[in-house]
């Protein structure tokens, strides 16, 4: 299952915080290796590495501006990643909407036995 292949490979990589405060900075706009590298502690092939993996996992992709290579987020990878979390999302809001009618229900039914 090649979604499921995809998924997996963007879950890895979404699991490391300077690689999600990378797809954060990107948000703001394409940017170099140097550019996303300054916020940073860490060496440019260590930055480098890092663009490896989310290029890797299809979350950015490379640009071609004169002699650099710009990165920017890979939008429809984003979209498919966050369209899976929304399965979850409506199983949970589901479940939710149940447990509130149950406990209005309980609420009133407390109610008519006081009265």
């Amino acid at each position: 299952m090649v979604l499921e292949d995809s998924l997996t490979l963007r879950f890895a990589a979404l699991a490391d915080p300077t690689r999600r405060a990378i797809l954060l900075r990107l948000m703001q706009g394409e940017a170099t290796v140097s550019e996303l590298q300054a916020p940073f502690r860490i060496s440019q092939p260590a930055i480098s590495k890092h663009l490896k993996v989310l290029e890797g996992a299809g979350l950015i992709e490379r640009g071609q501006a004169a002699q650099s290579r710009p990165r920017r987020l890979n939008h429809q990878a984003l979209k498919e990643t966050v369209e899976w979390f929304d399965h979850f999302r409506n199983l949970w809001n589901d479940s939710f909407d149940r447990l509130e009618e149950l406990l209005e229900a309980n609420s009133k039914s407390q109610k008519d036995d006081r009265s």
